[in-house]
């Protein structure tokens, strides 16, 4: 399967949270295509660093915003037609979602309604950025699309849960009944540059942690898996997908299943740390198992990650090391 390239030169397109680690990198990879990028981010969890290389590019506009507000309409660069929308804004972090829940909640329903209205409009191509936390602790493993998720909908994670869910339902009510042309990505562990040193997720934490040669901090036994994807691998599987007509759900990660416990131990053999693994209490619906059945994503997008752990993680070991430092 060859996805031939539909979005480049003389496309305009919308990123939401285009400030943020996954997006921004996504923003970049459209600009090198040629097309003309809005990213629109009111910089909650996003950071104008991630961005600032582009500051002066004449294809590039970025927009302070709260999209869970509604675009802002009088704003020259969003009063114009877009080609293509890609929704990934969000706070994602597990830390998030005890200090962010109202804001993951609104992004997740009003951004993501007044957006496909908005796509409907315009005649664009609509992108959902769902995740693998639709999944919830999945008892299916691995993850296929199919299968319809193990969540706690009242749970300390259900506010991201349950608005990427929201946001996959309300995606799918305006292609079946506005004729929408959309896609739902549903991402998987991702990891890379530009990510908060603080922001809660397991690699930032090691990393950090082990640079500074502190106790490497695990919860639970440090048995619970992850399938850790480099944004790299992720952007380029996302773009399959805005390219193609497939609507989704489709997952979208790699199948390197590494523990919490190996995770740890490798970062400190990556940074040559002197950091102690120590293991902290488990927090509450934490998934015990985590890694995507990639068939769909291979039958229809012919995606294929790219990166292994050991040369993803180096690279964002260096980021880590420039940023600490």
């Amino acid at each position: 399967m060859v996805v031939a390239q539909r979005f480049g030169p003389g496309h305009r397109i919308l990123v939401t949270g285009g400030a943020g680690f996954v997006p921004s990198h996504l923003v970049d990879a459209l600009v090198e295509r040629g097309c003309t990028v809005v990213a629109v981010d009111n910089f909650v969890t996003g950071s104008k660093e991630n961005v600032a290389h582009l500051a002066d590019h004449p294809r590039f506009t970025l927009v302070e915003a709260d999209v869970s507000d509604g675009l802002p309409h009088h704003h020259p660069a969003i009063a114009e037609r877009f080609d293509a929308i890609l929704h990934l804004a969000s706070p994602a972090s597990p830390k998030d979602f005890s200090t962010l829940p109202i804001e993951i909640l609104r992004v997740g329903s009003l951004a993501t309604l007044h957006l496909l209205d908005r796509a409907v409009a315009d005649g664009a191509r609509f992108l959902m950025a769902s995740t693998s936390e639709a999944y919830g602790d999945p008892q299916v493993h691995p993850q296929v699309e199919t299968y319809w998720g193990n969540v706690n909908p009242i749970g300390i994670r259900s506010v991201y849960d349950e608005a990427k869910r929201f946001s996959e339902a309300a995606t799918m009510a305006y292609h079946r009944y506005r004729g929408l042309d959309a896609g739902i990505v549903r991402i998987f562990n991702t990891y890379g540059p530009r990510m908060r040193p603080d922001d809660g997720r397991a690699i930032p934490t090691f990393i950090t942690q082990a640079l500074r040669n502190e106790p490497i901090t695990v919860h639970g036994t440090g048995a619970q898996t992850r399938s850790i994807c480099y944004v790299d691998d992720l952007v380029r599987g996302i773009l399959l997908l805005l390219d193609s007509t497939e609507t989704g759900p489709i997952n979208c990660g790699t199948e390197h299943e590494v523990s919490m416990r190996e995770l740890a131990e490798l970062i400190v053999s990556l940074t040559g740390s002197s950091s102690a693994v120590t293991y902290l209490t488990r927090t509450a619906d934490d998934p015990e198992m985590r890694r995507p059945d990639l068939t769909l994503a291979r039958e229809r997008l012919g995606y294929e990650p790219a990166v292994s752990p050991h040369e993803g993680l180096r690279r964002t070991i260096e980021h880590f090391t420039q940023r600490l430092a």
